[in-house]
């Protein structure tokens, strides 16, 4: 009796183990599922535009006949077009010489725009984080409330100097403003104070000077924020707006941000195109950079 009764026993720890699996294996496929969805539903904005940029023109006038008549009833939209064609692309790369203007336009002022903020704000984070000096705290904080502020609070004063300085309608009145940005003083000084204090006491001890303490020593130790800095601020004046909007009236300056707005609805198939060649850079950039940028914003978040 007692053998039956501990088989039995053991019998019923052996489905509950095996139910217990099956429970979490169904669980983790639920997961996973819900996981696929939700990438598919934020990723659809960029299928929907690698779709759009092949689809012919006549799929997209019946496609978006309810827009483009402003009538009722909803856009159909199938993600694999009946009949794909690169025209928009052809269209685009060879017979479109405004769009590559603009393409190096937004080219030459982003790397304008990192290169001075490498130069200004990598010494000015390594100052914050290394060495003190009066009313640090205090300037590091207006620094933080300057860059908490939105480009819409400071655009008047911005205007009226860069009136001053005669730069309006220039592309230096948009790469000035961007190189003094504080954002990227805040992201790379975060990293620097991960360098611990006793390094460069014992670089001193060796007789090694502060600029090679800064190029030995800070810019290694570093890098991860100054990278994350570079991508994160390309991404943005990549895709800025407002700024060459407000200084810039000559549309031979503007920046190709500002060419996609420009494009009418009866032109769809050429702006699908257009977006997708414009995201390559950007995407191009992020997938070099992502590990650092993941470094970087863990670095931002540490406390003091």
């Amino acid at each position: 009796m007692l053998g039956f009764f501990y088989g039995h026993q053991g019998k019923g720890r052996k489905l509950k183990r095996a139910a217990g699996r099956i429970f979490r294996k169904m669980r983790d496929m639920v997961i996973y599922a819900l996981l696929v969805l939700i990438g598919l539903f934020l990723c659809s904005p960029v299928l929907l535009l690698l779709s759009g940029s092949i689809t012919g023109d006549y799929e997209l006038t019946q496609a978006l006949k309810p827009a483009l008549l402003e009538g009722s009833g909803f856009i159909s939209w199938d993600f694999i077009p009946e009949f794909p064609t690169l025209a928009s692309f052809r269209k685009l790369l060879f017979y479109s010489p405004q769009f590559f203007m603009l393409f190096w336009n937004s080219i030459k002022m982003v790397l304008l725009i990192l290169a001075g903020q490498l130069l200004v704000s990598v010494p000015a984070a390594w100052a914050f984080a290394v060495y003190k000096f009066p009313f640090r705290k205090i300037l590091f904080t207006l620094y933080i409330v300057l860059m908490l502020m939105p480009f819409q609070v400071t655009m008047l004063s911005s205007y009226l100097v860069l009136d001053r300085l005669h730069m309006l309608d220039t592309q230096g009145a948009v790469i000035l403003p961007a190189i003094f940005s504080t954002f990227p003083v805040f992201l790379i000084y975060r990293g620097f104070r991960g360098v611990h204090p006793g390094l460069l006491e014992a670089g001193r001890m060796d007789g090694a000077g502060e600029l090679r303490l800064f190029v030995m020593i800070g810019l290694p130790l570093g890098s991860s924020g100054i990278l994350s800095a570079f991508v994160l601020g390309f991404l943005e004046y990549w895709n800025m707006i407002e700024q060459p909007l407000t200084f810039l009236k000559n549309k031979a300056l503007w920046p190709l941000s500002l060419y996609l707005p420009e494009i009418g609805l009866n032109q769809a198939g050429f702006a699908f195109a257009a977006s997708v060649v414009t995201l390559i850079p950007a995407l191009f950039i992020f997938l070099l950079g992502q590990d650092y940028l993941e470094q970087g914003i863990a670095m931002s978040g540490l406390k003091e």
